[in-house]
């Protein structure tokens, strides 16, 4: 019987991995949000123009809820 201690993993590696794989994930998610808040508030309709009228006239509503200006 082996005894491990208490900072011992089962599986060498497994903590970088996962910590890999979290700042991963909140690096993109971070990029995303960055991505989606230019397009809401900096773009004013150069970039979302090309998807219709829907999604400009979307985020043109969301610029008035945050107060933002854009006339």
């Amino acid at each position: 019987m082996s005894f491990q201690g208490a900072g011992a993993t089962a599986f060498p590696g497994t903590a970088d991995t996962a910590r890999a794989r979290d700042w991963l994930i909140v690096s993109a998610a971070a990029l995303f949000a960055l991505i989606a808040l230019y397009a809401v508030f900096m773009d004013n309709g150069q970039v979302i123009s090309a998807t219709g009228n829907y999604l400009h006239e979307f985020s043109h509503d969301g610029r008035h809820l945050f107060g933002a200006p854009c006339h």
